[in-house]
């Protein structure tokens, strides 16, 4: 499907994947070179591990998972919505923050152990706003009892001239654990898997800087309502990310079998096929996005593809694993405060990599997810 004219890109935005992964998959490839270190602590590196979501280290007896995430540009929002109400929505930019890292790093099916924040500011009197800045810690540290992990340290850089003025750079990383390492979600895809999908709360932490642009277009701007008697749209945007932690955790309590598992951010529904399997993923249920997400589209205008190319559009989390198992799924999430269905199925077609939603006329072939050196 073409792009419409005078519609929004994310590209357009100033942010463009093809740029940006290009540098990834350099950065790969030079760090390959870096793993002879391992040895001489007597540990190793799985294979093919790199491109996945988290890094992974081997030990005897378990894996050492490690990721590292920023949150993107989601707070510069918050500082748009609270300079215009004095509200402070810190708190669920700080839970963002943890899930946009935990997400991430539960993906490989580690366990969260500890979670670091980095908060680079422009200038130290950023920390001046007393309700902000503990809104912030607050946040982060329930952020880290919502993902079952410590929140163990972190820095505080004043960067004059690096961050602007007035801004916050926020990131972070996690350390967690694969024991025993039967735990490891490998991404043995097959054929006649299902695809489970589990709801977000929103956009989370992915595509602002494209919703940005859209409030500096509108009368009023974040305040505009969603709907008629719906949040604004600042409020929407705002919504903390679902940390889907305890629901990897309880699959593998329940000695469920997960084939592979994706965290649904950058690159929107493309990400489905993150794993290196040459294989359909063919969705005929992807859920009815909320009226957040039809907003956007209209304010925008966003196409549809574009659209679900870009933001997570109702699904924050996927996991393929074989049906049975998914079923059982379905009622863990739903024991965990979240929703859950089985949105479609894996197909095995020749070696064809793709993602297809049929009922929308979408598809993305392998070329349009290059993040693996």
């Amino acid at each position: 499907m073409s792009q419409l004219p005078n519609t929004l890109t994310y590209a357009a935005s100033g942010v463009d994947y093809d740029l940006l992964d290009a540098f990834k998959r350099e950065c790969q490839a030079a760090a390959s070179g870096t793993v002879g270190a391992l040895a001489a602590l007597g540990l190793s590196e799985p294979k093919a591990v790199r491109g996945d979501s988290a890094y992974l280290v081997e030990t005897s007896d378990s894996f050492i998972a490690h990721v590292e995430e920023g949150l993107g540009t989601k707070n510069l929002v918050a500082d748009a919505v609270m300079e215009k109400t004095g509200v402070s929505h810190y708190r669920a930019i700080a839970i963002d923050l943890v899930a946009t890292i935990v997400n991430d790093l539960i993906t490989s099916g580690a366990r969260p152990a500890v979670v670091a924040m980095h908060a680079a500011v422009g200038d130290a009197a950023w920390f001046a706003h007393v309700q902000r800045r503990q809104d912030l810690a607050a946040g982060f540290a329930a952020g880290c009892r919502l993902a079952g992990a410590v929140w163990g340290g972190g820095e505080t850089p004043a960067l004059k001239g690096v961050v602007a003025d007035g801004a916050i750079v926020l990131g972070g990383s996690a350390i967690g654990l694969i024991q025993p390492k039967a735990r490891r979600i490998m991404g043995d895809i097959q054929g006649g898997d299902a695809i489970l999908l589990v709801a977000s709360n929103g956009v989370h932490a992915n595509g602002l800087t494209l919703c940005r642009r859209i409030a500096d277009s509108l009368p009023a701007g974040y305040q505009t309502p969603i709907t008629p008697d719906g949040p604004s749209y600042g409020d929407g945007l705002l919504a903390p990310s679902v940390i889907y932690a305890p629901l990897i955790a309880a699959c593998q309590d329940a000695g469920l079998p997960i084939h592979y598992a994706v965290h649904v951010t950058g690159h929107g529904w493309r990400k489905l096929m993150r794993a290196e399997a040459n294989v359909v993923y063919r969705v005929t249920d992807p859920g009815k996005p909320s009226p957040l997400f039809k907003f956007l589209m209209k304010a925008g205008p966003v196409a549809e593809k574009e659209a679900w190319g870009t933001f997570n559009m109702g699904v924050g989390f996927a996991l393929i694993m074989p049906k049975g198992a998914a079923e059982v799924a379905v009622g863990l999430a739903q024991q965990h405060g979240m929703r859950a269905w089985i949105g479609g199925a894996v197909a095995d077609e020749g070696g064809r990599k793709a993602v297809e939603i049929p009922s929308l006329g979408l598809a993305w072939e392998s070329e349009t997810l290059a993040v693996r050196g």
